[in-house]
């Protein structure tokens, strides 16, 4: 089987981990400071803020922005829950725009359409490795006067015109086991503002400056030295990573092109897809379920994943809420019911990329 991802680490994290093993500092100390400053300079911002996971850099950069009880986040219906947990977490109310099928992201434009007298952050999520259309959301947020959070747990390095992911607003990224850069757990806060940064550092710690003096109800988002140290060997390589990434997408993108019902994913004009996922879409025109599609995919060596199955609102724990509050977003709801992931992941032989690609075709024909 043909895995939708592979995790590996070389002799450089284990040589950096076995120093900070040695160091007996193993909790949040230099490691963590160089892994900031390192993504930092990835994306391009003055500071970054690094924390325990993902979810808790959405709900930290949700917190600094100051909201009060029922100001909204307007977001994405098509999203991992963590982006819906953290606007709850923070004691948000959280509403939803529909997006586009040409990045499985909001827009400026369905975002506009979605405001209301009560929203005060704006929260695209960067799906599958594409950045959304910042520069549009951008001017609408300042228009409207709002806070901009970026969802950019996928997109680590994504830019548009130059302009990284997480350079907008306040970044939110996950260094989860399975993301292009990985610390097995962890996250990252991005921004260029100062007093945000310091603001983010304090509350990470407690709430603390200084031992013992608290200057805020904080919390214990922590990273620790031991997962920086995984970390920080990969961003000297994420470029020729990415490049290898880029390289089998336009390979299988060229491959199933011309697959009946099978509608592939592209690199939209002016910016920079770093392929976290390969995402197709398995359409009434293939003759064949998406269900049925990834058990025969199955069947012939390829694996896949679904990402995701339903709306993120679309379970039964968020029914009835009034701090999530649902409309109807019909792009999103077509969209969920056709999209498959395949593998993309840079440790792809030739063999397998043409695997993927004959596997795929004979699933969408149900031969």
């Amino acid at each position: 089987m043909i895995p939708i991802t592979v995790v590996e680490f070389g002799e450089a994290e284990e040589a950096l981990v076995l120093e900070v093993l040695r160091s007996g500092n193993i909790a949040q100390g230099p490691k963590v400071k160089q892994l900031e400053d390192a993504f930092a300079q990835l994306v391009g911002v003055k500071h970054a803020i690094a924390v325990n996971n993902g979810t808790t850099s959405l709900v930290a950069a949700i917190e600094v922005l100051d909201l009060q009880p029922g100001d909204e986040v307007l977001t994405s219906p098509f999203t991992f829950v963590a982006t819906l947990n953290a606007i709850l977490e923070a004691g948000a109310t959280a509403t939803f725009a529909d997006i586009s099928e040409d990045d499985f992201n909001v827009t400026a434009a369905t975002l506009s359409a979605a405001l209301t007298d009560r929203t005060r952050v704006l929260m695209p999520v960067h799906l599958y490795g594409q950045i959304a259309d910042m520069e549009g959301i951008s001017g609408l947020a300042a228009e409207k006067n709002l806070g901009i959070v970026e969802d950019s747990a996928q997109s680590h390095g994504s830019t548009q015109n130059g302009r990284g992911a997480g350079s907008f607003g306040l970044g939110s990224f996950s260094f989860y086991a399975t993301k292009n850069l990985t610390t097995g757990e962890g996250g990252m806060i991005t921004t260029d503002d100062d007093v945000l940064a310091d603001r983010l550092r304090v509350l990470r710690n407690q709430g603390m400056r200084a031992r013992y003096q608290y200057e805020v109800a904080g919390h214990n988002y922590r990273l620790t030295d031991l997962q920086a140290a995984v970390g920080i060997p990969q961003i000297g390589r994420y470029e020729a990573l990415v490049a290898a990434r880029q390289r089998n997408a336009a390979y299988l993108a060229a491959g199933l092109s011309s697959v009946p019902g099978i509608v592939t994913p592209r690199q939209l004009d002016g910016r920079r897809h770093v392929w976290h996922q390969f995402t197709i879409r398995v359409t009434p025109e293939s003759g064949v379920t998406r269900e049925e599609f990834v058990a025969k995919l199955g069947e012939f060596g390829v694996g896949a994943g679904i990402y995701y199955p339903k709306l993120v609102f679309d379970y039964e724990t968020y029914h009835n809420r009034d701090d999530v509050k649902v409309g109807t977003y019909p792009v999103a709801e077509r969209i969920v019911r056709e999209v498959v992931s395949i593998p993309v992941h840079q440790n792809l032989s030739a063999s397998d990329l043409d695997t993927i690609i004959e596997g795929v075709a004979r699933a969408a024909s149900a031969n």
